[in-house]
């Protein structure tokens, strides 16, 4: 197995490909503009980026990013050339660390002149990253044996409205859910830790209803307290989630940075739930930023064990192949290690409902997930239990290979759920 670190890119640029190139590796290791004194070729040869493979792709007369540079000598450029480069890069260069690989891979290469776009498509690690970072604890495994939904995906949801609800009223909320069934709750990313909604005191109200209905029932709801914060505040709120009974907790990746997520992981004991909200930074403009198979990868391997992937026909601006696409990386192992791949549950939001259940099983091919829904269950006609009741039975037929109009005419709450939301 190799013990090179290797990126995959797209680029666009007026320059020949192969200068852009080698622009791209000297910059992110040993190289400058010029020849220093102490950068020998023996140090070149041992420590700078190579670039493995260039492969050309199409042609375009207008730059997508402006502040694009152009060969000296010309007064503009005739075209933009477009290209899949990848780079390599010796371990030895940063050790298995993630910040550093990130600032590696990730770095300045985004603002160089040479290029009118630039995206990182994804990456390839050695396994001595498996040393020092543990990957998902629970994983696709785990989160089933803890929500006990073994063949389905989880029917989930999100607590709205998203802040402004007090401890009590969010409790009373999550009781009208645990009762109709729900499998798994989360709190919104915008609900943290507010004067009006503190998060020990939701922790506390949450968790005396969740457990009573787990001793009455035998199966307790899977809730994702948001513990995002301070990676002091991360690893207390852990703490208290756990000794109250919890089963998960919720962090915003972008909010605490792979050293928050790794520490948090290092000390707990439940599954955490990944929110990307920012994630549009990097992954909107097609000629910027990272992919979501790449994006992904930094955070399994840094511990998490959910990951957002928005969801089919959903609210935003990704398409239906992105995020299919997202949710088959998140299942794929990055490694050929028997129970160390981390694989980690895709989490399919934004809009869903039952409708979505047949196109994502057809697409997917698999029923690991979260399927979240906000106003498919807490907007249908027949109440917030048949909701639940709604997407179960989309996802039954889905898997029995069974069309949603078939299934719904025997199913009362499907057949209303396709009445009322189908668009």
């Amino acid at each position: 197995m190799s013990d090179r670190i290797y990126a995959l890119y797209w680029i666009e640029t007026a320059f020949p490909l192969a200068q852009a190139a080698e622009v791209m590796a000297g910059e992110q290791s040993s190289g400058t503009f010029v020849e220093i004194p102490g950068e020998t070729a023996e140090l070149r040869e041992r420590h700078a980026a190579r670039v493995e493979s260039i492969q050309a792709l199409d042609e375009v007369a207008v730059p997508s990013l402006p502040g694009a540079g152009i060969p000296k000598g010309l007064q503009s450029a005739a075209v933009y050339r477009r290209a899949q480069v990848q780079l390599s890069w010796p371990l030895s260069n940063l050790g298995p660390s993630l910040p550093n690989l990130l600032a590696t891979v990730a770095g300045n290469l985004f603002e160089l002149k040479q290029f009118s776009g630039l995206r990182l498509l994804d990456v390839t690690l050695p396994v001595a990253f498996l040393d020092i970072y543990s990957g998902p604890q629970f994983g696709v495994a785990g989160t089933r044996r803890l929500s006990g939904v073994p063949r389905l995906p989880l029917v989930g949801t999100i607590i709205k409205p998203s802040v402004g609800l007090s401890p009590g009223a969010t409790a009373e909320l999550v009781d009208q859910l645990v009762e109709a069934g729900i499998d798994f709750i989360k709190d919104d990313e915008l609900q943290g830790d507010g004067p009006d909604c503190p998060f020990d005191e939701r922790v506390q109200a949450v968790m005396h209803i969740v457990n009573k209905h787990a001793q009455r029932s035998g199966k307790k709801a899977m809730v994702a307290f948001n513990l995002t914060g301070e990676i002091s505040e991360m690893l207390r709120r852990q703490e208290l989630v756990h000794k109250a009974g919890g089963t998960c907790v919720m962090v915003s990746l972008n909010s605490v940075g792979l050293p928050g997520v790794s520490e948090l992981r290092r000390h707990a004991a439940l599954p955490i739930h990944a929110h990307r909200n920012g994630w549009g930074m990097w992954g909107r403009h097609p000629a910027l930023g990272m992919s979501y198979v790449a994006y992904q990868k930094f955070w399994r391997l840094a511990g998490v064990d959910h990951m957002h992937v928005n969801g089919l026909q959903n609210k935003f601006c990704e398409d239906d192949d992105s995020v299919i696409a997202s949710a088959k990386a998140c299942l794929t192992p990055m490694f050929d290690i028997a129970g160390r791949g981390c694989e980690v549950m895709p989490v399919f939001s934004s809009g869903q409902w039952a409708g979505q259940a047949e196109g994502t099983w057809q697409r997917l091919g698999s029923a690991d997930l979260i399927f979240a829904c906000g106003g498919g269950i807490m907007g249908h006609p027949g109440g917030i239990d048949a909701g639940v009741r709604s997407i179960r039975q989309a996802w039954e037929a889905a898997l029995e290979g069974q069309s949603q109009a078939d299934a719904a005419r025997s199913k009362p709450e499907l057949a209303q759920a396709l009445e009322a939301f189908a668009r």
